[in-house]
């Protein structure tokens, strides 16, 4: 009776419910999460390593010239070269696991029902397969957020507040919500440190897209990267810069949802 009169009075906000599809599909994005965080460590392992033995590489890691380096190193004792070589195994099975993940998410995408969402997503800078599969995965149904403030708001994008009275303080950025979609934008905001340009890869992921989300798409280049640039001829830190930049890019996000949701006739 108490819900009944809740509903009758408006006081009731629905919510979005996940089908089991929807939640397979998270807790397989989640899981490359996890096999990234995995792979991480482990390069993290064998670099501490190597800096215990005095050895340091001074080029990008991680590439063939550097596994060839890996490859060349000596140590005094041959316990370490076992140590060694179980390190990059480790990498090798961490990023194989990965890899078979991430095939994976661009093999069952087709049978999604938010699939056009997360195609959609990708018209944007910084946010390609991976990065806009977990945004829709985790925040589900975006078109369901009335306005992008409640959506930027939902992922902790804002700024606290302590206010009393006549006095106004405001905080760091709150930290609600979904921390993975966040991660993910922040990262992506990253991108908009360049000059506003449509690379080709941008370009082969925009070719099937309507209209109306390129436009968005272009849109948030020219805005973001313009305030990216604004920001940080005023000094601000570039942390406090790049999460300026993901709020905003936040909107767009919601932007491309709602277009994809109700598409203009």
């Amino acid at each position: 009776m108490k819900l009944a009169r809740l509903h009758r009075a408006g006081e009731l906000t629905p919510v979005w419910v996940p089908d089991s599809a929807h939640e397979a599909m998270r807790d397989l994005v989640r899981a490359r999460l996890a096999a990234v965080r995995s792979l991480r460590h482990a390069r993290q392992q064998l670099s501490g390593f190597l800096l215990r033995h005095g050895h340091h590489y001074h080029r990008p890691a991680w590439t063939q010239m550097h596994r060839r380096w890996l490859s060349g190193l000596r140590f005094a004792e041959d316990a370490h070269h076992i140590v060694l070589e179980d390190c990059i195994a480790t990498i090798d099975a961490a990023m194989d696991r990965r890899d078979r993940l991430t095939q994976q998410i661009e093999n069952r995408l087709s049978d999604w029902t938010l699939a056009p969402v997360v195609e959609a997503m990708q018209a944007l800078r910084g946010v390609a397969l991976v990065a806009a599969a977990t945004i829709v995965a985790e925040l589900g149904d975006i078109s369901r957020f009335s306005k992008a403030e409640q959506l930027m708001s939902y992922l902790g994008l804002v700024p606290s507040e302590n206010s009393s009275g006549k006095r106004r303080r405001q905080g760091g950025i709150t930290k609600a919500g979904n921390g993975a979609a966040r991660r993910v934008l922040i990262e992506a905001a990253w991108s908009y440190r360049f000059p506003a340009r449509v690379s080709r890869e941008q370009l082969l992921r925009q070719e099937q897209l309507a209209a109306p989300i390129r436009a968005i798409a272009w849109k948030a280049q020219e805005r973001l990267c313009l305030q990216y640039r604004k920001l940080s001829r005023a000094g601000k830190p570039i942390t406090t810069v790049t999460t300026a930049i993901a709020r905003q890019l936040a909107g767009f996000v919601w932007a491309i949802a709602h277009e994809v949701s109700t598409p203009t006739a």
